[in-house]
């Protein structure tokens, strides 16, 4: 018989005050609660109750991830009916605090692995031991380096894996025993890290090169032949690495990197939104990225992918994009050009005044942009004069404003209405509230990389799938993008967050039909619905 103590004190099988006299006197627990058997709403109302009365963002994460530590099916069950309300605590911005005083404030370790690059020989141990005997399908690791708007964090970054996994149960349906969070720990770059007594992890600089490429390939093949039905999600790694390590990978396993391409879908899923209320293609676009770092270059590719699963060859479609950086307007002869960079710079003979798009206002007026995307994180970039001299030239101007937080973004979602007359087709890196303006209510749409990552990975192991293909990611999008009501004035190029299980469906049932259809399923799957129906996680209460 199971210890009963050891049932209440596992997050993923107690119950707390909601087990049954029944199953009280069959698990041996009586005596161990109190007599009232509560009801799992009974339990989410007095959990929402405690939570209302903190102080503060922070204050509320830890009272939730107390609940997340103990009661696991309370925790997504409170979750889910306030999702919109919980998003910005339980992950970012809120997760941001955590992470910079994750050592200071160390209880527990929230069942992740934690995997020293000095010990390559302890991977598979170490992951069994995180497991402990879970079927584990979904995994997010981390090695902390670029972690969005805070940097290097080394393995106090571990709480990213651990909050993207929340999502991905809240958002999905995912079982939470079927995931598991790591972290890398390769050192870290951040001196106050390294000075910091209290610091938990490696107090070394960053293993670059060879021994870091060698234990990154030690823990794919370990981790395929612990959980061999395995999703593999990449999250912040360095902008150094986290292509390299995508690039090699991606063909051999079914595995995902939500900086390169998470960003990239949930884009491409707004812009198809916004095409299907212009009435417009995706191939008569011009797009101008201001910000051509990892998220900027993830979205370029993703979209490029697009125009030529459209019918565009590669060369055709690279002709539709432009980088506009620090520098101005990226050209290929710049001997600074990241590879991910390199095959989109424009061609300098192509302008006469090439010398002199050295900012986004000479640019734009030299290109002449139909979809203008920001990831710079440069304040106010798009200015009036730049968002009316698209509008000059077409009818639904497409300008997505996605740097974070909000001090950040590159435009206002008000402005660029004001500034277009109510015709620019707007999507925000944050939450917006509704817009009013000449009489109609505007929806904006958030580029919230939520609204796509949990519904493609739940697809890909639904069909048990080998690989996260082109098309599969193209199938989501077009799933996400879907989900736009052209017939409204004001209506948002993506569907909102607060419908986010509704619609993760959508795009899981997308995505694994996909899969199959490709014959990348590892087993027989008859009824891909049913596939999709059967993983989800049904809590018994």
């Amino acid at each position: 018989m199971t210890d009963p103590v050891s049932i209440l004190n596992d997050p993923f099988k107690n119950k707390g005050t909601a087990f049954t006299e029944t199953e009280r006197t069959t698990l041996g627990l009586n005596g161990l609660l109190p007599a009232k058997v509560q009801t799992i709403q009974e339990q989410v109302d007095q959990t929402y109750a405690q939570y209302q009365t903190k102080v503060n963002n922070l204050e509320k994460r830890h009272f939730l991830m107390e609940i997340f530590n103990t009661n696991h099916v309370l925790f997504y069950k409170l979750f889910s009916q306030h999702i919109v309300e919980f998003m910005p605590i339980v992950y970012d911005p809120t997760i941001a605090d955590t992470i910079e005083n994750y050592s200071e404030l160390f209880v527990e370790t929230q069942g992740a692995a934690y995997l020293d690059i000095n010990h390559p020989e302890n991977i598979a141990a170490s992951l069994k031991n995180a497991a402990n005997g879970r079927d584990i399908k979904l995994v997010v690791v981390t090695d902390a380096e670029g972690i969005l708007g805070i940097g290097d964090w080394g393995v106090q970054g571990v709480d990213i894996s651990v909050g993207k996994l929340m999502v991905y149960t809240a958002a999905s349906g995912l079982d939470p025993a079927s995931v598991l969070p790591i972290v890398i720990d390769g050192g870290t770059n951040n001196q106050q890290l390294l000075d910091d007594p209290l610091y938990l992890g490696n107090k070394f600089n960053r293993i670059r090169g060879q021994q870091y490429y060698d234990f990154i390939d030690k823990f794919v093949d370990q981790i395929e032949t612990v959980f061999p039905n395995l999703y593999l999600h990449w999250e912040d790694f360095g902008r150094s690495n986290a292509a390299n390590i995508l690039n090699k990978y991606q063909d051999k396993i079914a595995t995902f990197n939500d900086d390169i391409q998470g960003t990239g879908i949930v884009v491409l899923a707004g812009i198809l939104g916004a095409l299907k209320i212009s009435g417009e293609k995706l191939t008569d676009q011009t797009y101008m990225s201001f910000g051509a770092g990892t998220a900027g270059m993830g979205i370029v590719k993703q979209l490029h992918e697009e125009m030529v699963q459209e019918g565009l060859s590669d060369q055709e479609a690279k002709k539709h994009f432009f980088l506009v950086d620090k520098q101005g307007l990226l050209f290929d002869d710049d001997p600074d050009l990241t590879p991910e960079q390199k095959p989109f710079a424009a061609k300098r003979a192509d302008f006469k005044n090439a010398a002199e798009l050295t900012n986004l206002q000479a640019a734009v007026t030299a290109v002449k942009p139909t979809i203008l995307v920001g990831t710079s994180t440069h304040p106010n970039a798009f200015t009036e004069a730049i968002v009316k001299e698209i509008a000059s030239y077409t009818k639904r101007p497409i300008i997505f404003p996605i740097s974070n937080p909000t001090k950040l973004a590159e435009a206002k979602a008000e402005d660029l209405l004001k500034w277009t007359d109510g015709k620019a087709l707007v999507g925000n890196g944050v939450p917006v509230n509704d817009i009013q303006y000449n009489g109609d209510t505007y929806q904006i749409g958030q580029v919230n990389n939520a609204l796509i990552y949990p519904g493609l990975g739940f697809g890909a192991i639904a069909a048990k799938s080998k690989l996260l293909t082109p098309e599969m990611i193209s199938a989501a999008a077009h799933s996400l993008g879907g989900i736009v009501d052209t017939n409204k004035v004001g209506a948002a190029v993506l569907p909102p967050v607060a419908k986010l299980a509704e619609f993760s469906k959508t795009v899981a049932l997308a995505v694994a039909k996909k899969a199959v259809e490709q014959g990348l399923n590892r087993e027989p799957i008859d009824d891909v619905e049913k596939a999709v129906d059967d993983l989800k996680w049904e809590p018994e209460y």
